[in-house]
């Protein structure tokens, strides 16, 4: 009863707007996500597209993309199976290395990563950890600005991606 007022209060810090919380904001048919600090945003379009868009996304946005990780073709390999899934990892090393400085530990998260998953239903989703968690996780309190940056840019490109 209290999970939706909860998430879109949660939603409204990360992304800043009402417009973009109630992007994140999930659905009945959305599954809740098990893990402290991710932020969601359901897609408007399949998996494959939402990476492509995803990609794109980061692309336009002048960001260094490293690399994606297609964990179903991983489990596959491993004998296992699991739903489509794909890990992307971006980021800008100048803002990044920032966290690094603050505490080298905090590259355990960096470079940026999002996921892309399409859940049993076949909605697919955007997930990344929240920003504002990373900071409180790894004590950096020296880094508002550079926080705010990349929530802002996280946010922008997930929602490039999913609309």
């Amino acid at each position: 009863m209290f999970a939706r007022p909860i998430l879109l209060a949660i939603a409204l810090a990360v992304t800043g707007t009402q417009a973009e919380a109630r992007q994140t904001a999930p659905t009945s048919s959305a599954k809740q996500s098990n893990a402290d600090g991710i932020v969601r945003i359901r897609s408007s379009h399949g998996f494959d597209e939402t990476v492509d868009r995803l990609k794109a996304a980061i692309a336009a946005k002048g960001v260094r993309f490293f690399d994606a990780l297609d964990q179903q073709a991983l489990g596959r390999d491993a004998n296992l199976t699991i739903g489509k899934s794909v890990i992307v990892r971006f980021g800008n090393p100048p803002l990044g290395v920032q966290f690094l400085q603050a505490n080298r530990y905090a590259g355990l998260d960096w470079p940026v990563r999002m996921l892309v998953v399409e859940e049993a239903d076949g909605s697919v989703w955007l997930a990344w950890t929240d920003f504002r968690f990373m900071a409180k996780r790894y004590g950096i309190t020296t880094q508002d600005a550079q926080f705010k940056m990349a929530t802002e840019v996280a946010g922008a490109i997930a929602a490039d991606a999913a609309n």
